[in-house]
């Protein structure tokens, strides 16, 4: 869980130095600072901090592990949903296939006993109907016969509906309500995963680690910073100019930036241009400049040489040639 911040980096005594000495400045000219802003790196779950893994200066690679919070509740979230899915998975799978083989045995071995005493009473039934014909005994004899071969019959049409259900297993609606309690299982064992897993944090993208804190034993809410990095692409420089000059800048616009100790001129672009004005510079106190009306402008450095630079540093920018960066 990430969240970006600006970092309030003024230094407006070094700045008031650094503007008096530069009155003879071409228009061109214009003084500002590097600014940045950090990522703060932190947990969406509260828990006890038992591993830092960097410390404060640390450089910092993408996926690198970052900070482990307590785990023990978590996993065991985790160890209950997976046996609620185990659970539900064969449940579902018992529906699925019906009787156990000797259970299908036992109404196979039925059906052919009530099979056997069917043909037995048909028999029986052919019987007497020729003594009945032939007038040897009387027709009660034939009744009787026909009332044994009907219920003989009755009993293999049911053993032979209770052979095919055992066959097929549990209805359709049943089948379907224990396929949604796996889903609703699933569902469980996912979440409870997420949720272990958010108590191990790493680094997000390529970052110096600006700051620790907090230290290790110390409880974080949820959602509070942990670590905080600044990665070489968030470095920023914010200058100010006078309105007459707003006119000539526009977004993408080329910037050379020169700072102490810097080899060279740093290329850069314009990336912002404040819509509000300030009548005075937030840097600027002597009484030429403070009824000056001026516009905020950010631009970015090349990323290659963003880190040459740091929050809070004096800087020169200068307008490269009105050239403006795709």
């Amino acid at each position: 869980m990430i969240a970006m911040f600006a970092c309030p980096a003024r230094l407006a005594l070094l700045l008031c130095v650094f503007l008096a000495a530069c009155g003879d400045k071409p228009a061109d000219y214009f003084p500002g600072y590097a600014e940045a802003d950090y990522v703060r790196l932190a947990a969406p779950i509260a828990g006890t901090l038992v591993k830092l893994q960097v410390q404060r200066g640390d450089a910092a690679q993408a996926g690198a592990p970052a900070f482990v919070l307590e785990q023990e509740n978590e996993r065991a979230a985790r160890e209950e949903a997976t046996f609620r899915a185990e659970r539900a998975r064969a449940q579902l799978a018992d529906l699925r296939k019906g009787k156990r083989p000797d259970e299908v045995a036992a109404v196979l071995a039925q059906l052919n006993q009530a099979a056997s005493a069917l043909r037995l009473s048909t028999s029986n039934f052919a019987r007497q109907g020729q003594l009945v014909a032939d007038k040897f005994i009387a027709p009660s004899a034939a009744d009787e016969a026909r009332a044994a071969v009907e219920r003989d019959q009755a009993r293999v049409n049911e053993l032979q509906s209770q052979l095919r259900i055992a066959r097929t297993g549990a209805r359709s609606d049943e089948i379907a309500a224990a396929e949604q309690e796996l889903k609703a299982a699933e569902a469980q064992l996912t979440q409870a995963e997420w949720k272990l897993e958010q108590k191990t944090q790493r680094i997000p993208v390529k970052a110096s680690v600006n700051d620790v804190l907090f230290r290790e034993g110390e409880f974080v809410q949820a959602g509070s910073p942990v670590i905080s990095l600044l990665p070489p692409q968030n470095i920023k420089l914010r200058f100010f100019v006078p309105e007459p000059a707003l006119a000539t800048l526009k977004i993408g616009q080329a910037l050379d930036v020169q700072c102490d100790g810097c080899k060279g001129p740093i290329p850069a672009s314009i990336s912002y241009v404040s819509s509000t004005p300030e009548y005075t510079a937030p840097l600027i106190y002597s009484k030429e400049n403070r009824a000056s009306l001026v516009f905020m402008i950010e631009a970015r450095p090349a990323p290659e040489q963003a880190a040459l630079l740091h929050p809070g540093q004096p800087v020169e920018v200068r307008i490269a040639n009105a050239r403006v960066e795709p």
